[in-house]
């Protein structure tokens, strides 16, 4: 079988599938049919730089319809995307590529300026060229046939300890998606689905353009920064029927203060962290629907929600989805691995499929309650990370970054509550050969976004004469906390 083939052949060629807006504002929209053939053009072009099944091909391309062909390309001849965030610097990249060796990364042309050395890259322009039909073409790879095991993505999640790991999804996870698609994205045929998340994280390979393809919708896809006014204004003008956004901008869009009703909007759902009573009520009163939170993990894809059809419960990240088990031990989420059609199939840099508690369950490291009727509450984590504005940021990651620059003899890095992005990174730091200043504090905030993606950058910088540790010296995150 392959999944994506059978996908992108299961509705007419003129389906309508994507509506792309450019950086510059221009407009393009595809259907199911040109976009299977477009993709046919870029699996020929993988192939001519030595893609073969079962290799990696990252990418490091923004909200464009080069990154939907790039993913979708790999999945028609069994090559693993890595899809990476566009705010990865080097020093990230050297990480990923040290851990997946790709074969190729498809990216826009000043990005790849950040890629290591002998890494072989194809540009978006490239890209364009090798789908021009004015130009010669490549022969298109052939469809492969894949088993559900095969690796079909991989996706790099932060750590607590040490620098973030690559999650590998198999191919059934495609496919296992129908089920988020349905009860909880809640997208029907004849949708546009706007799924604004930007690439590189897990929930956009599932979400942006594959969960509406699932239920017969198209997928809205936009190359431009966050704007409330502007972010109303797509939503008007393209007749958005269904919207998952990042808790932050949810809130920023209640803080603009330019709430206004969205006629043809019928769902909206978030993920990531709760949005606080008020929040809700003021989209309850502008749009007439509720903001329904989810929840989910790279490892595991998506495993609740307030479900299509039930009750939103604020403050909930919902109930199972259908078909899921899970159980909470010792106030800690644990999902039954076998019962979830969307459970990853390791690390990259394990041997071996991943750990389990008594063999079934899946430890999420995330703290929650349970009501009566299921409804899950998240508590907090049980290890370090910290989440900010939809992004989970191994504390690890800022404290190595801070620890590269002279003035730094020790730094620790914890959460900080912050009203709009729920959490901010907050970093102590012990200094060497400098006195503590504002000036310093600025100048390692610069630091931290010259070396590493800025969205891990401390947006606080606090010194101290020495860090809270253990008697056998390891790091008290807890008491900074």
């Amino acid at each position: 079988m392959n999944f994506i083939a059978e996908l992108l052949d299961a509705r007419p060629a003129s389906h309508p599938a994507l509506v792309a807006i450019s950086r510059d504002g221009e407009r393009r929209l595809w259907h199911l049919g040109e976009l299977g053939a477009r993709a046919g053009g870029v699996s020929g072009a993988f192939a001519a730089r030595g893609v073969r099944r079962g290799d990696v091909v990252m990418t490091l391309v923004g909200n464009r319809v080069e990154w939907v062909l790039a993913l979708l390309a790999c999945w028609r001849m069994g090559a693993a995307a890595l899809p990476c965030n566009t705010q990865l610097r080097r020093r990230d990249l050297e990480h990923r590529v040290a851990e997946s060796n790709p074969v190729l990364c498809v990216g826009e042309e000043d990005l790849l300026s950040e890629m290591p050395s002998g890494t072989e890259c194809m540009t978006t322009a490239e890209v364009a060229d090798a789908l021009d039909e004015d130009r010669p073409q490549q022969t298109p790879a052939d469809v492969a046939d894949l088993d559900p095991g095969d690796p079909a993505l991989v996706v790099f999640t932060s750590g607590t300890t040490g620098e973030p790991r690559g999650a590998v999804q198999p191919v059934s996870y495609l496919g296992g998606q129908r089920a988020q698609a349905e009860h909880w994205l809640g997208a029907r045929e004849g949708d546009l689905v706007w799924v604004t998340t930007a690439t590189g994280w897990s929930k956009s390979a599932r979400n942006v353009f594959l969960a509406p393809w699932l239920m017969g919708a198209a997928a809205l896809i936009c190359d431009q920064r966050f704007d409330p006014d502007g972010r109303l204004e797509v939503c008007e003008r393209e007749e958005v029927g269904v919207l998952c956004q990042a808790p932050t901008e949810y809130r920023m869009l209640a803080a603009g203060g330019a709430l206004r009703p969205l006629p043809r909007l019928r769902r909206a759902v978030s993920a990531g962290e709760a949005l606080g009573a008020d929040v809700l009520a003021e989209f309850r009163a502008a749009w007439g629907v509720e903001v329904a939170d989810g929840y989910g993990q790279t490892e595991t894809g998506h495993i609740s929600g307030n479900l299509v059809g039930r009750e939103v419960r604020p403050g909930s990240m919902g109930q199972a989805l259908p078909g899921i088990e899970v159980r909470v031990a010792g106030g800690e989420l644990q999902v039954r691995a076998a019962s979830c059609p969307t459970f990853f199939s390791g690390y990259l840099d394990a041997e071996g499929p991943p750990d389990l508690v008594d063999g079934e369950w899946w430890a999420t490291g995330d703290l929650v309650s349970q009501d009566g009727d299921g409804y899950l509450f998240h508590e907090g984590r049980a290890d370090d990370i910290i989440s900010s504005a939809g992004y989970r940021i191994g504390p690890a990651e800022v404290e190595s970054a801070l620890l590269e620059h002279p003035a730094v003899a020790e730094a620790a890095a914890v959460p900080a509550p912050d009203p709009e992005r729920g959490s901010v990174v907050r970093a102590v730091v012990v200094v060497r050969d400098r006195e503590p200043s504002d000036e310093l504090a600025r100048e390692l905030q610069e630091h931290v976004k010259s070396v590493t993606a800025p969205y891990k950058f401390p947006r606080i910088v606090e010194f101290a004469d020495e860090l809270p540790r253990t008697a056998s010296g390891k790091l008290r995150r807890a008491a900074l906390r």
